[in-house]
C-alpha cells in the first residue's frame, strides 16, 4: 500500500471540500487515514488459502454451519462500509478445517473493497476450493452505508445474498435446513 499516495489524496478531498487541512483537528486525519487503510485493505494482500492448510479427518458428514461471523467491509462503489453477518455451512468430505479457518476465510476477504454480491462467492470459491467438501453454501447479510446515510437513505434495509456449491446446489431441503439453523437464536 503506498501511504504517501492516500495521506496526498485525503489531502485533496479535504481541500476538495473546502476545509483547511492546516486546522488543528485535519492536521493528523491523512495519517490517521492512511493507517486505517492498511488495517481495512488488509485483505488485498492475504491469500485466504493460508488459513486452509491445516485439516483434520472428518468422521462426520453431516451439514456443518458457522453462523454469525460478523464482519466489516467497503463498497467499491462509494468507498463507505458495509458490515453484517456471515453464515457459513459445509458438508465435509474427508477432511474438516479448524473452526478459526471459516472465520478467518470471511475476514480475508472482507477486508477489500468490493460489492457483497461477489464478496459472497469469493468465499464459497476459497473454502470449496481448499477445503474440497461435497457442498458449500454461504449467506451474508449486511447493511450498507451506501444506502443509509446518501441516496436513498434507508437505514435497516439490508441486502442478503446467497451462494451454493455442490450437494448444496438445487438441493432446496438442505438449503432449507441450514437457512433453520442460521435463524435459531442462542
Amino acid at each position: 500500500m503506498d501511504s504517501n499516495k492516500i495521506k496526498e489524496g485525503v489531502k485533496l478531498i479535504l481541500e476538495g471540500i473546502g476545509e483547511d487541512v492546516n486546522r488543528e483537528g485535519l492536521i493528523d486525519t491523512p495519517d490517521r487515514i492512511a493507517r486505517m487503510c492498511e488495517e481495512i485493505f488488509a485483505g488485498l494482500g492475504s491469500d485466504a488459502s493460508e488459513h486452509s492448510v491445516r485439516k483434520f479427518d472428518a468422521m462426520a458428514n453431516d451439514m456443518v454451519v458457522e453462523k454469525d461471523i460478523v464482519f466489516y467491509s467497503v463498497c467499491e462503489h462509494h468507498l463507505l462500509p458495509f458490515y453484517g453477518k456471515a453464515h457459513v455451512a459445509y458438508v465435509p468430505g474427508e477432511k474438516v478445517p479448524g473452526l478459526s479457518k471459516i472465520a478467518r476465510t470471511v475476514e480475508v476477504f472482507a477486508r477489500r473493497p468490493q460489492i457483497q454480491e461477489n464478496m459472497t462467492a469469493l468465499i464459497a470459491d476459497a473454502i470449496n476450493d481448499n477445503l474440497q467438501p461435497k457442498g458449500i453454501m454461504v449467506v451474508i447479510e449486511a447493511e450498507h452505508m451506501c444506502m443509509t446515510m446518501r441516496g436513498i437513505k434507508k437505514p435497516g434495509a439490508k441486502t442478503v445474498t446467497r451462494v451454493t456449491r455442490g450437494v448444496f446446489e438445487g438441493n432446496y431441503d438442505l438449503q432449507n435446513a441450514f437457512l433453520s439453523a442460521i435463524t435459531i437464536d442462542g
